[in-house]
């Protein structure tokens, strides 16, 4: 059994781990609500800015402008997003593991898959398993609209180039604080909506000022959208997340205090048992 010192000193360290996972709790929750509230404000234009661009690619031509452009998709970039930091469950893994199945199940289908990453976790599990073609660390701590932009024109210029010719986004979508959804989106070529997708009476466009102009315009602008809302959705996800596992861990912390604490009592009062004996022996001897 256990001396009782080094029960004492576990339960002194499981206490105090508590006391560390609550606050990291109670700091999740206080970030997430902000989160969860930029998230909620930014879905709207995200979606409606996507069917508008794909009601607009319906009708026009390819060769309007690069990014409507569909070739022989032979090469592929995966974008991973991912947070920074980790005690948050299975919220990063989970995603990787998912980022390494479909590029498995994918590769037979593509001469050339490139792995960009956001965020440091996704950048450490799949850099000793694929080349990655760019990461972008520690741009979620503070997301803003500016680094969506910066990697939106990487992304760009890298489909302008040829050097892919299909690009697919992977995130975790924000449903509840204990709910995210890994999710794939089709950044380019954009998708098309066909015929009969839809029951609405097809739209006539009327651009001003020309419609080059206008895709030069809309077409970056809804990459540099997809990526912001993603980021967004990644940051109330690992908020979410993370104060789920924080809370399971405090409730965990409490039981295992608990259970220490009822060995470290047994213990005492084996302690006391034996000293007592130890006594009431010395005591008969001496009368003897």
């Amino acid at each position: 059994m256990a001396s009782l010192k080094s029960i004492k000193k576990r339960i002194v360290s499981v206490k105090n781990t508590r006391q560390i996972t609550k606050a990291m709790k109670m700091v999740s929750a206080a970030k997430l609500r902000r989160a969860q509230e930029n998230v909620v404000a930014a879905r709207p234009y995200a979606k409606k800015l996507g069917e508008v661009l794909q009601s607009l690619a319906a009708n026009l031509e390819g060769d309007l402008h690069p990014l409507l452009e569909k070739r022989e998709a032979r090469k592929l970039l995966l974008v991973v997003l991912t947070s920074d930091r980790g005690l948050c469950g299975g919220f990063n893994t989970n995603l990787c593991k998912a980022a390494d199945r479909y590029i498995k199940e994918k590769k037979d289908s593509y001469e050339q898959i490139n792995v960009m990453t956001i965020g440091r976790k996704g950048y450490e599990f799949l850099k000793s398993r694929y080349t990655v073609y760019k990461n972008f660390p520690n741009v979620l701590a503070k997301p803003n609209y500016q680094s969506a932009a910066m990697m939106a024109q990487e992304i760009i210029d890298g489909f302008v180039a040829e050097e892919y010719d299909q690009v697919e986004l992977l995130y975790n979508s924000f449903r509840t604080v204990m709910t995210q959804d890994i999710t794939f989106e089709q950044m380019l070529p954009v998708a098309q909506v066909e015929a009969g997708d839809t029951e609405e009476t097809p739209v006539e466009f009327i651009y001003e000022p020309s419609v080059s102009e206008l895709l030069g315009e809309i077409l970056p602008k809804n990459i540099e959208v997809q990526i912001f809302k993603a980021m967004l959705e990644t940051v109330a996800g690992e908020h979410g997340a993370r104060m789920t596992a924080m809370d399971s861990a405090s409730k965990n912390a409490s039981e295992m205090i608990g259970k220490l604490t009822l060995q470290y009592n047994r213990a005492r009062q084996a302690a006391i048992t034996t000293e007592l004996m130890e006594i009431i022996s010395g005591s008969e001897s001496i009368k003897g």
